[in-house]
């Protein structure tokens, strides 16, 4: 039986339901596969620590990492060869171990593409604001932009890593479609919809990312936060009769994307969607 061993890298990920995804997809798909947390605030880990961190997982025969906030762009310099999306996007969620060689790629926009398809396909062309400029951030704009959203309008407490999230998309999409905000209020006004890609409202991040009075009936709210599922801007956006989308839909596609990465296998992505609800049930 072909066997794998893969882990997640990141903060706060202890109740991470991706190990038991994977765990289970490849059971069904006939592998061993083996899924480890490694949970950089539990170990006493940071970003300068990722170069070490890399090393022994390779030293120790390891296949494969995800990698999850803080180090989605902190990995990059660490990597032999990244995939065309993940050099687009300036972060990587997916590390594999292959013939001594580190190769970068991203599942998140793919994941974000799919599950916001499959919740709200009436609002791919829709006007949006992705809060959060980071890793995932800069992931969802490209699954919004990739599928046809009319424009993305991306803030940031930090309004540089903002710009810059908005030039890199705008390289490809193009600067009519693209646009960095720091007025959150007036961006909405001109928007259908608004995506939290920030780590508030997950465990260890409590809050929600969109102001209470900003949360209008009329605005689909999406999440990128999956544990817990129901952040409270999740909870927030359904008291106020809104459309939303979960961060369960992208955990699923993106696990979805990172396993075929890991394995070469085409995962039965209904089959994991169903094992996810089972887990959040």
């Amino acid at each position: 039986m072909t066997s794998y061993v893969l882990g997640l890298v990141g903060e706060d990920i202890s109740a991470s339901l991706t190990p038991a995804m994977q765990e289970r997809e490849g059971r069904e798909c006939g592998l061993q596969l083996s899924y480890r947390i490694i949970d950089a605030r539990m170990l006493g880990l940071g970003v300068d620590d990722l170069p070490d961190l890399l090393d022994w997982a390779q030293r120790l025969g390891f296949d494969g990492l995800n990698v999850t906030h803080p180090f989605k762009q902190a990995v990059l310099p660490l990597l032999d060869e990244l995939s065309d999306d993940a050099a687009d996007l300036g972060a990587v969620n997916t590390v594999v171990f292959r013939d001594g060689r580190r190769l970068g790629r991203n599942t998140d926009w793919s994941g974000y593409g799919a599950a916001f398809r499959n919740a709200l396909p009436d609002a791919v062309h829709d006007r949006v604001v992705v809060l959060g400029a980071g890793g995932a951030g800069a992931a969802v704009g490209y699954g919004l932009l990739d599928q046809g959203a009319q424009h993305v309008a991306v803030l940031d407490t930090d309004a540089d890593r903002a710009h810059d999230c908005a030039v890199r998309l705008a390289k490809r999409y193009g600067d009519e479609r693209v646009s960095a905000v720091s007025d959150l209020a007036g961006a909405l006004a001109d928007a259908q919809g608004v995506v939290n890609a920030t780590p508030t409202g997950m465990n260890g991040h409590p809050g929600t990312a969109v102001p209470r009075e900003l949360v209008a009936p009329d605005l689909w709210v999406s999440d990128v936060v999956y544990f817990p599922l129901e952040t409270e801007l999740v909870r927030l956006a359904r008291d106020r009769g809104c459309r939303v989308v979960t961060g369960g839909g992208m955990a699923v596609h993106q696990a979805v994307g990172a396993f075929e990465c890991f394995t070469g296998r085409v995962p039965d992505a209904d089959r994991m969607s169903r094992h996810f609800a089972e887990l959040t049930a």
